[in-house]
């Protein structure tokens, strides 16, 4: 078994730079097998995702690679790929495989692939989705956990969204695309990952209107182009950073962000008397002070990102008073919190809430990460507590956080990865 170790007490101080979006990207690499000719996706992030998506291009006979000094391009030659079936491998080990539904069926018009892996979260059911390919003509067969789909023909309809669910916006979008004639999605998510796919898309040749609104209009077309797209940088990668900064550092600057992105976040962080200073494409943070308990929900964009909400729970470990944290996306995301007791922590789960008693010293233990974001709160925690802490199931974290003992080495933290018997 790997685990990362970290002594806890250190300093940190310095420049990190944050990466291209994760979120982004598990949605872009699908959507660029519709292009004719290939892809170029620039500074990919160096996470285990991005590398099952490609393992899934090479089982559909399709070809990528890395390129640049750095392995930062990615490109994606997606003119050989055929219409396998998707059913075992890294389809299960992700959940955005399941963007592979829009793609497939957008392109080849018939998709079958089983039930898509990631993280538990609670009930993450995909019903928005199908019932989005449903309304562009597709038949849906689910069956011992293989998803079949086809079509004669996608046509363009009009789809509410019961819930603007940013994967079933996003798989709508990808599969509209070739639809003919004119999608419109109601009630659509706003998140930045979706203009980021409508830029791709549109770069491509796609004709996408009113993305982060929430109306899209999707005007179908025959022929989707390669092209070379930027991807934004990651917003949950960076509020980590900001959250991990408040928390352990003396002053640390969180490089190539979008602050826009980042509102929610940054306005709960001043409300707590964290010190941050908000620039053009960075911000600065300077710890070691004094910060207050507040209460927050998780919501949709513009709101506070559910994937925000472990890393900032471990933040009001440390905080004066008693914070109330209410998950408002997932049901079981608190699961990092019965791991955080174990290294000092104060916190009770009632269904949805976590009440945090602040204030508590930290201390270094074996815990083990439950998703990816319960992950970088453990991490954050391991920063600030007592001694050495040990992380296990390694795997979540690499999936969203890439070269995680690099960047946090340079700002000052003591932090290995050992493998012991299990």
């Amino acid at each position: 078994m790997e685990l990362i170790k970290i002594e806890g007490g250190k300093s940190l101080k310095g420049t990190v730079k944050i990466d291209s979006a994760k979120n982004s990207t598990v949605a872009l690499i699908p959507a660029a097998i519709l292009a004719e000719s290939p892809v170029t996706l620039e500074n990919i992030p160096q996470i285990v995702d991005v590398k099952r998506l490609g393992e899934m291009i090479g089982q559909l006979g399709g070809h990528y690679r890395y390129d640049g000094d750095g392995n930062e391009d990615f490109i994606i030659d997606s003119t050989g790929i055929e219409n396998v079936p998707l059913l075992d491998g890294p389809v299960t080990k992700l959940r955005a495989s399941y963007y592979f539904l829009g793609a497939l069926l957008a392109k080849f018009k018939e998709v079958k692939i089983g039930m898509p892996g990631g993280c538990y979260l609670g009930p993450r059911p995909i019903d928005l989705h199908l019932k989005g390919f449903e309304a562009l003509g597709a038949t849906v067969e689910q069956d011992a956990g293989v998803i079949h789909m086809k079509a004669e023909r996608l046509k363009g309809a009009k789809i509410y969204l019961d819930f603007p669910s940013v994967g079933a916006t996003i798989n709508i979008m990808i599969a509209a695309s070739k639809a003919e004639g004119t999608t419109v999605i109601e009630n659509a998510a706003k998140e930045p990952e979706i203009v980021d796919l409508s830029n791709l898309l549109n770069n491509m040749g796609a004709n996408i209107r009113g993305a982060g609104t929430g109306e899209i209009r999707i005007q179908g077309v025959d022929r989707l182009m390669g092209t070379r797209h930027a991807i934004i940088p990651d917003r949950i990668e960076a509020g980590t950073y900001i959250a991990l900064a408040a928390a352990a550092a003396e002053e640390v600057k969180i490089d190539n962000i979008i602050p826009h992105h980042l509102e929610a976040l940054i306005s709960k962080l001043q409300e707590m008397g964290v010190d941050i200073e908000v620039n053009t494409d960075s911000v600065t943070v300077r710890g070691k002070k004094t910060i207050k308990a507040v209460d927050f929900k998780t919501s949709i964009y513009p709101g506070l990102a559910t994937d925000l909400q472990q890393p900032l729970v471990t933040l009001l470990t440390q905080a004066e008073g008693i914070g109330k944290v209410e998950d408002t996306i997932y049901s079981d995301r608190f699961r990092n919190c019965y791991e955080l007791n174990k290294m000092g922590a104060d916190i009770d789960v009632v269904g949805r809430t976590a009440i945090i008693n602040g204030g508590k010293s930290m201390r270094g233990a074996r815990v083990m990460a439950t998703d990816l974001r319960a992950g970088a709160s453990l991490v954050i925690a391991a920063l600030i507590a007592d001694g050495v802490t040990e992380i296990g199931n390694t795997y979540h974290i690499d999936r969203g956080y890439a070269n995680i003992e690099e960047k946090l080495t340079n700002l000052g933290a003591k932090i290995w990865r050992e493998t012991v018997e299990a």
